[in-house]
């Protein structure tokens, strides 16, 4: 009796702990750019500590921007949202894998990438907005 008394009434789930519903690419593409951003800047200096704190701000941004892109993956699309759009599951493991190439690797042609397939992702993001 105590725990149906006490029982959540409503299930809720969201990317943190406290279900607030906002979702937006932006935040994945933000953290991208500064992927792509950090590797022309590494193309640009060969100093040995300069190359090392890069590395690792590269790298704490891929994982940012594919934690990002993971949410609006589980979280956010819906099942109408594959049925519209049947490529979203491929585009985003696609998007995951360029920013794990991006974050192995000091090319800004990996970031350029990565950054092209989070401009697909916002396309059908906001198109389901609209709907």
């Amino acid at each position: 009796m105590r725990s149906r008394l006490f029982a959540p009434k409503v299930k809720a789930s969201a990317h943190c702990d406290l279900p607030c519903g906002v979702y937006d690419p932006a935040q994945a593409r933000i953290e991208a750019e500064s992927v792509k951003a950090v590797q022309d800047k590494m193309a640009a200096n060969d100093d040995a500590a300069f190359q090392t704190r890069a590395i690792v701000i590269k790298e704490q941004r891929a994982e940012l921007a594919k934690h990002h892109v993971s949410v609006l993956w589980s979280d956010y699309f819906k099942p109408p949202h594959f049925e519209k759009y049947p490529e979203l599951h491929q585009l985003v493991n696609d998007t995951l894998k360029a920013l794990s190439a991006a974050k192995a690797s000091s090319d800004p042609a990996t970031g350029q990438k990565a950054l092209d397939y989070i401009a697909q992702i916002d396309k059908i993001f906001w198109e389901t907005k609209k709907a």
